[in-house]
């Protein structure tokens, strides 16, 4: 009796970011699962993007996969850097003929409230996070837009963006983190409408895992005991990702999901909470008074976080 393929199977990705941490997690269960991978990271020691650029972290990822007979590639090259976001889309088509998959992960934190941020610690977060994001997008959906052209009809591609909740439920020490990763959810809606005709889905997930980049935030939470998973095990963010990766996810398109220690929550696009419509030809002031303020008034101050701590989402 032959055993069922494996969903990946024939399929080949690239994980951003791969050297470590979620990234290290996704890219190990996409092999997992079948795909062929390649395991990109720059390789700065820093999780605000300083220290040397080492080829170690992506190539030790690259050498796990292949010692557990998965089939891996390491790139070492900046994805903040448009050309070397290039080189790294066209080092999957040459070594695996085609890229199918994109898991953008690589990101950097450079924390500081808003009133003490310099201008390069804004601009490098951004640059990392929502260009990066961008940059290998951009050559991924030209290869995806070109072999569409050439079949006559879609073909198989999917986008797996990283958000966070610091963009749902805000983040005061984080204005870079926190703009980047909503202009990262915007990418991503904006590239499912642009790709769905050639069979092409794309989708971010907020995850909340215990990371290096993470480790002070969640400094607070309980370790796991001997021989327990950790709640914030990276690795109860990767199924997920696998998950929309794969063929099941077909009908799965511009979503955003959180994704942590056992719990999926789909988030709804933003509704109308309350409509006011003027009794005249234009508003004025007092009319605006007189409709908005009450409203606000009668609400709870806090009344946005609340809604997130339903879902357990104050963190992340």
């Amino acid at each position: 009796m032959t055993a069922p393929a494996l969903p990946l199977e024939g399929l080949s990705a690239i994980v951003t970011g791969a050297g470590r941490g979620l990234g290290r997690a996704e890219a190990v269960e996409l092999a997992r699962l079948g795909a062929a991978i390649v395991v990109n990271d720059f390789g700065q020691p820093g999780r605000d993007g300083s220290g040397q650029a080492s080829a170690g972290p992506a190539e030790e990822v690259a050498a796990e996969i292949r010692a557990a007979g998965g089939r891996a590639t390491a790139h070492t090259g900046d994805v903040a850097d448009h050309q070397q976001a290039r080189a790294l889309v066209e080092l999957a088509i040459q070594t695996y003929g085609k890229l199918d998959i994109l898991v953008n992960n690589a990101g950097i934190l450079r924390d500081r409230m808003i009133f003490s941020m310099s201008e390069a610690e804004w601009d490098s977060v951004i640059q990392v996070h929502l260009k990066g994001h961008y940059n290998t997008t951009h050559f991924a959906a030209a290869h995806w837009r070109e072999r569409s052209k050439a079949a006559g009809g879609p073909v198989y591609g999917r986008v797996v963006n990283t958000s966070s909740e610091a963009f749902l439920a805000g983040s005061a020490g984080q204005p870079n983190y926190a703009a980047a990763k909503g202009g990262i959810v915007g990418l991503t809606t904006s590239t499912a409408l642009a790709l769905g005709k050639y069979g092409v889905t794309a989708n971010a997930i907020c995850p909340r895992a215990r990371t290096r980049m993470t480790e002070d935030v969640f400094a607070g939470f309980a370790e796991p005991g001997e021989g327990e998973l950790d709640p914030l095990a990276p690795e109860h963010v990767s199924p997920l990702v696998g998950y929309l990766a794969s063929p099941a996810a077909t009908r799965i398109n511009g979503q955003l999901l959180v994704v942590h220690g056992g719990m999926v929550a789909v988030m709804e696009r933003p509704r109308v909470a309350a409509r006011f419509d003027t009794a005249k030809e234009v508003f004025s002031y007092e009319e605006l008074d007189e409709l908005i303020s009450p409203y606000y008034a009668g609400r709870p101050k806090d009344e946005t976080f609340a809604a997130t701590e339903v879902l357990g989402l104050r963190h992340g």
